[in-house]
């Protein structure tokens, strides 16, 4: 699929691996997946941080294989922590899943105080897009 990717030259560099902008082509079909967190299908949460997103990126690739689409169908990514501490693990899963996306999608991430579940610290959604 032929994404438009958007940085500017003239605004500050991504400050890792995404695109500012991303343009989905009309007539594209679009994917809204939920926010995903680290639990495996036999309810189990590990304790770090980086195994949680993981495990995110790993349902999500699932919903997409599901959709008929992959990874490179992915136009924007949306990731919440609890910690700053939680950062560069969150972002080493991610890039890991980016890694055959070029140039990689859009990406948001915040810190927030929680989650349903306390023990969750990681959560992350996607939306792709792919031909009609």
């Amino acid at each position: 699929m032929d994404f438009r990717h958007f940085t500017p030259d003239d605004i500050r560099a991504p400050f890792a691996r995404y695109s500012h902008g991303v343009e989905v082509p009309a007539g594209s079909r679009i994917l809204l997946c939920s926010g995903q967190v680290g639990v495996s299908i036999d309810d189990a949460i590990p304790e770090s941080a980086g195994e949680q997103a993981d495990l995110c990126f790993f349902n999500i690739s699932r919903i997409l294989t599901e959709a008929g689409m992959r990874p490179a169908n992915v136009v924007r990514i949306n990731a919440f922590v609890t910690g700053r501490e939680h950062l560069a693990s969150y972002m080493a899963a991610r890039d890991r899943f980016c890694s055959a996306i070029e140039p990689p999608p859009a990406s948001t991430l915040m810190i927030v105080s929680g989650f349903a579940r306390p023990e969750l610290k990681v959560e992350v959604e996607v939306t792709a897009a792919g031909p009609a």
